[in-house]
């Protein structure tokens, strides 16, 4: 009988993804099952477990379940007692977003057969919504193609059975909104803006000019410092509460100077410190 050395459990809102997030996973060489009933969980873990081969299992549990979906708390419950490393991975998107894709794919909505695309939508965000609290890694996928998905999902997944912290780390414009995926939010806009200096104006973050501008700032060292001792202060207690993914959002107004500027710097410092760190500039590129 095989140990199994990570459980993945993919589920979301219709469109947000998890099609491509389990062609991801089975890459990075998950075991993918598509579309199981809660119910089933428990059989076909045994099944796995007998199997010599599969160390690694993702399944796909959604609202196509139906009728059956209720009973994934309890599945969940069984799940981790059994003592298995057990991830759930949470995707979703604007309802704006998920309409378009749904209605390009020319498919209705499971909750919503013979209504309105959007009464599916509503349907479906309150089955979902204990899920999505108990989730321990939220991605909305608003913004990302499917290139940048497998992008996010492989610096989450890449080491599987990894018990350290695994950390995002993304610029934003609040102008656009804040990222509802974020577990922490700072804000950059304390720190003068390049935008009013014409030579830095059409440059970025990525820029050496701003970049020195914005990392010269005698509070861009404080703050990257207190930040730096905030983080350090709770990677223990995540990890201790078996949360091994962070999503750190870092905003400036438009998401094009200061926020890439103080991203990329403070993802040098977390990957001093041993953490995997991803850096996603959201906004960059939008003005």
């Amino acid at each position: 009988m095989t140990k199994l050395n990570e459980v993945v459990l993919i589920t979301g809102m219709t469109g947000a993804g998890r099609g491509t997030a389990a062609k991801v996973l089975e890459k990075l060489g998950y075991y993918v099952i598509d579309n199981l009933p809660p119910i089933l969980l428990d059989r076909t873990l045994d099944t796995v477990e007998a199997a010599s081969d599969i160390d690694l299992l993702a399944v796909v549990v959604d609202a196509r379940s139906r009728s059956f979906f209720g009973e994934l708390d309890d599945a969940l419950v069984r799940l981790r007692q059994r003592g298995l490393p057990t991830r759930v991975l949470y995707l979703e998107a604007s309802d704006e977003v998920l309409v378009r894709r749904q209605e390009a794919a020319r498919r209705p909505h499971p909750l919503s057969l013979e209504g309105r695309l959007m009464d599916g939508f509503v349907k479906e965000r309150e089955l979902l919504r204990r899920v999505r609290a108990r989730a321990d890694l939220v991605l909305d996928t608003t913004s990302l193609n499917v290139h940048l998905l497998g992008q996010r999902l492989r610096a989450a997944f890449g080491e599987p059975g990894s018990t350290g912290l695994r950390a995002s780390v993304m610029s934003f414009g609040f102008k656009y909104g804040i990222p509802i995926d974020a577990d922490m939010v700072a804000d950059m806009r304390f720190l003068p803006n390049p935008y009013w200096d014409p030579e830095l104006r059409p440059m970025s973050g990525l820029d050496d000019p701003v970049r020195e501008f914005v990392r010269g700032q005698p509070r861009a060292v404080e703050f990257l410092d207190r930040y730096e001792e905030l983080i350090s202060l709770l990677t223990d207690g995540f990890l201790h509460e078996d949360k091994h993914f962070l999503t750190l959002a870092i905003g400036c107004t438009g998401g094009r100077h200061r926020s890439v500027a103080m991203s990329e710097a403070f993802a040098e410092r977390l990957r001093a410190h041993g953490v995997s760190t991803l850096v996603v500039h959201r906004d960059l590129g939008r003005e």
